[in-house]
């Protein structure tokens, strides 16, 4: 980074910090985490290393996304430091990992904190999982010669273009790296198309999610609990005003009385919100928490957290959360891989290759609203063999698509 932009982002730092700090307040009205271990954002707090490996997962996708690599990683004996930037990016990474890694928050990015960070904790190497550029971090990273990858690396139309309008510091940025791992041919061009050096195509280290006997046992303790025999499906994190759309749909709907919805909400600060707006709606609902769910419920909210392939494992079909918001989609790859048939809404933009994959193969069906998507459903209830058939598409569509965890280690083998 040129010098008078590290001195500018510095200055502009020591007046966003109290701004920063308020809005991690402001948000612990909601979610009670945003106010805990804030001496890691400030970095007063810090492991000691060094650490062989730093992983950087923003909030929960990637911190699940992150788990082949990471497994790979601890099979190889390395001493791993894994970062988050949300409460639940953390919550999930420790439940996850447990005592196998050391998780804390990203110190902000202000640039005497970042170096702070570096000096403790000394990686050989850091990973940023999917796409996460600041300033702060690239610049101390290459001060403190670690070497810095992007990887599962993915860049949408939308995010390319407001990097573009970055100019001098997206490039700035991008030099700092020491190269991309990325997850497909288009996502490697659009990051060449800003400057970005050594871009590889290694794919989707989500394919390379591994379904335990554990996570089989889990489903089906799971299952017991919430449906009591039962046929259920799963409206998977979901984010704000989706679940609206679904319960709304739902109220006059044939499905409604032909099988219990469990909705898992992305973000746990909207449990208590969605409980209630079920229950305002006139559904019999209940929460995954409580210690026994009646046996009539209509509606649950599955209100815990590192549970989502439990949550998927006996599903009869899957609503992915995100795309019937505008966010772009959440991962479809984990139902697929418990072999479940997933309805995708239209909005797929983080995941649009693998959507449309897997929608070709038979594994997913596209809908254009929540209406649609309860037909869907209901549709594979009706149709037993036809809800088979597309569940062992989805299971054959994770399976050719395995491998990008090898390929990603070998381009880091050298830096390890």
């Amino acid at each position: 980074m040129p010098l008078w932009f590290k001195l500018f982002y510095s200055l502009l730092w020591l007046f966003a910090l109290p701004l920063a700090l308020g809005r991690l307040w402001r948000k612990g009205r909601t979610n009670a985490g945003y106010r805990l271990h804030w001496r890691e954002r400030l970095a007063r707090t810090l492991p000691v290393g060094p650490f062989d490996v730093w992983i950087h997962a923003v909030s929960v996708g990637e911190a699940r996304a992150m788990m082949p690599l990471v497994e790979a990683l601890l099979q190889h004996g390395c001493r791993l430091l894994v970062t988050c930037t949300t409460p639940t990016g953390r919550a999930t990474a420790i439940a996850l990992l447990g005592d196998r890694a050391t998780v804390m928050y990203l110190p902000f990015d202000a640039p005497w904190l970042i170096a702070k960070f570096f000096s403790a904790v000394r990686p050989k190497l850091g990973l940023l999982i999917e796409t996460e550029l600041w300033p702060g971090v690239c610049d101390g990273a290459k001060r403190a010669g670690v070497a810095l990858w992007l990887v599962n690396a993915r860049l949408s139309a939308r995010s390319a273009a407001g990097y573009a309008r970055g100019g001098m510091l997206t490039r700035a940025m991008l030099d700092c790296l020491a190269g991309i791992a990325a997850q497909t041919r288009t996502h490697a061009e659009r990051f060449d198309a800003l400057g970005a050096p050594r871009s590889s195509v290694t794919g989707n280290i989500k394919f390379d999610i591994a379904v335990s006997v554990d996570a089989e046992t889990r489903a089906e303790v799971l299952a017991a609990h919430l449906a009591k025999g039962r046929e259920f499906w799963v409206a998977g994190s979901t984010r704000d005003g989706e679940e609206a759309l679904l319960l709304d749909a739902l109220a006059m709907h044939p499905l409604r009385s032909r099988a219990v919805l469990v909705i898992v909400p992305r973000h746990p600060e909207r449990w208590d919100a969605l409980f209630a707006e079920a229950l305002s709606q006139g559904f019999r609902v209940a929460r995954r928490t409580d210690g026994v769910v009646p046996g009539d419920a209509e509606v649950i909210i599955g209100d815990s957290m590192g549970e989502m392939l439990a949550y998927y494992g006996k599903a009869r079909a899957v609503m992915m959360g995100g795309t019937l918001a505008v966010t772009g989609g959440q991962n479809l790859i984990e139902p697929c891989a418990m072999g479940v048939p997933v309805v995708l809404g239209p909005s797929v933009f983080n995941f649009l290759q693998a959507a449309d994959e897997a929608v070709h193969c038979g594994a997913a069906v596209a809908v254009p609203h929540a209406d649609a998507a309860l037909n869907a459903v209901l549709k594979w209830l009706d149709d037993p063999l036809a809800r088979d058939a597309a569940g062992e598409a989805a299971s054959a569509f994770v399976a050719a698509h395995r491998g990008a965890t090898d390929r990603t280690l070998a381009l880091l083998k050298p830096f390890l």
